[in-house]
């Protein structure tokens, strides 16, 4: 048993390549959000932006179930350092066509794509060499700091960002990336060594072959297929939300670009506590009943305070609740899944964990914007003053996104309750994890 005066024994190695990898990721979400910035001053449409990130999104969809077979297949140190390199050039493009005054929107299209590429392979390897160096027991404390990781750079990153944009120009941001690029990519090769998982008896196997064994396992262990779905589930609800989200905050009294930024910090900051506390936290009895009541508790929350509030203190009291136990449940799912999937099969079903994740999340933003635009806000601007909606949410442009969120805490909770009662969930706890 784990000393508890030495929670991150059998960590070292992990902790350096998780900061240096962190620090890197710190530096290419800045570059992302400078050359949002950049488009939308450029061209002042909404489409031409959200475009970046559908070509990003793109290859995860298109081929990750691929790659995944491809990253069992290749050494994991190598496929992260060639991905991380591959990255670097097209940020350096990038750069040198900004700096002759040649970057054109469809160059940045080309860039976000090959991004996309490079972690449709990097993600699976990166996953795996997680479960290549960190101890069993320590999957739980892993997966919370990964999650802190993750928050403090949907904080960090845009007021970074910002700070050099302001400061020093477009052009510092992008010296920052290659920094950090180069600080994460000296370490992977010169300070770690990531080991070798155990080679299967068809290690050997043809690439479509690799792709339907992975697809074998998942049908063969329907709790993690059905974990899986859960989360897809989870996500296309949650990218319905992040659609209709600036809709109503931006529209609506009380709200305004200020709000709708404090929101988004409410939201960051709820997500460094909790992955702090499941950083520290023992190991619960139920990983199961941790994942659903954490998504039912988000989901009975956040969307019901955002739809009745009318202003920040309420707006941002939803932001909080509805993701503080977010780390908790990514965690304990995280444990759930490499406990389950071996370890010479994780690349190959993580990416199919990852096509079926980012499948729902365009779908959503589309679903999203279309029901507001079209269904909910032309049904609420047509109530009478005296109209139950209009009593419950009030009446004005942002209301139709707020009956929108109203929906979504409905099916949010049907969601929990119907995964709930999935017994193919609850037989993951048969096995110790």
């Amino acid at each position: 048993m784990q000393s508890k005066n030495k929670p991150f024994a059998g960590l070292h190695t992990f902790l350096i390549l998780w900061s240096t990898q962190s620090f890197s990721e710190l530096g290419s979400a800045m570059t992302t959000f400078a050359l949002i910035v950049w488009s939308y001053q450029q061209h002042g449409s909404a489409l031409v932006t959200a475009l970046l990130s559908v070509c990003t999104y793109a290859p995860y969809v298109l081929l990750s179930i691929f790659a995944g077979a491809l990253s069992d297949r290749w050494d994991k140190q190598r496929t992260m350092l060639v991905c991380d390199t591959l990255a670097a050039l097209g940020t350096l493009a990038t750069f040198a066509l900004l700096h002759a005054g040649m970057l054109e929107i469809w160059h940045l299209y080309v860039l976000n794509a090959l991004n996309g590429l490079m972690n449709t392979f990097q993600q699976p390897a990166s996953d795996v060499a997680v479960s290549l160096l960190a101890p069993k027991a320590q999957y739980q404390r892993v997966g919370g700091l990964r999650s802190l990781s993750s928050s403090l750079i949907t904080i960090l990153s845009p007021a970074l960002a910002s700070a050099l944009l302001g400061l020093f120009g477009i052009e510092a941001v992008f010296l920052f990336d290659l920094l950090t690029f180069a600080a994460a990519f000296l370490t992977l090769a010169l300070r770690i060594r990531i080991p070798r998982p155990p080679v299967r008896e068809d290690g050997q196997e043809r690439l479509l072959a690799a792709v339907r064994s992975g697809l074998r396992f998942l049908r063969q262990h329907r709790g993690v297929l059905d974990l899986i779905l859960f989360l897809a589930a989870i996500n296309l609800t949650a990218s319905v939300y992040n659609a209709a989200l600036p809709a109503m905050l931006l529209s609506r009294p009380g709200g305004g670009e200020t709000v709708f930024g404090l929101v988004n910090m409410c939201t960051g900051v709820a997500n460094v506590v909790g992955s702090v506390l499941v950083s520290l936290a023992p190991a619960p009895k139920s990983r199961v009943r941790v994942i659903c009541n954490s998504l039912l508790f988000a989901m009975s929350t956040e969307n019901l305070l955002l739809a009745l509030g009318r202003g920040a203190p309420v707006w941002c009291l939803g932001a909080v609740l509805g993701w503080l136990c977010i780390p908790l449940m990514n965690a304990n799912m995280d444990v759930l899944l490499r406990s389950h999937i071996p370890v010479e099969m994780q690349g190959r079903v993580y990416a199919a964990r990852n096509a079926l994740q980012f499948f729902t999340i365009p779908v959503g933003y589309l679903l999203g914007g279309f029901l507001v635009d079209r269904v909910f806000e032309p049904f609420m601007s047509a109530q009478g003053l005296n109209s139950f909606f209009v009593s419950l949410l009030g009446s004005g442009k942002g209301t139709g996104a707020a009956l929108l969120f109203l929906a979504l805490s409905v099916e949010g909770v049907l969601t929990c309750l119907l995964f709930r009662k999935d017994p193919h969930l609850w037989a993951l706890e048969n096995r110790k994890s």
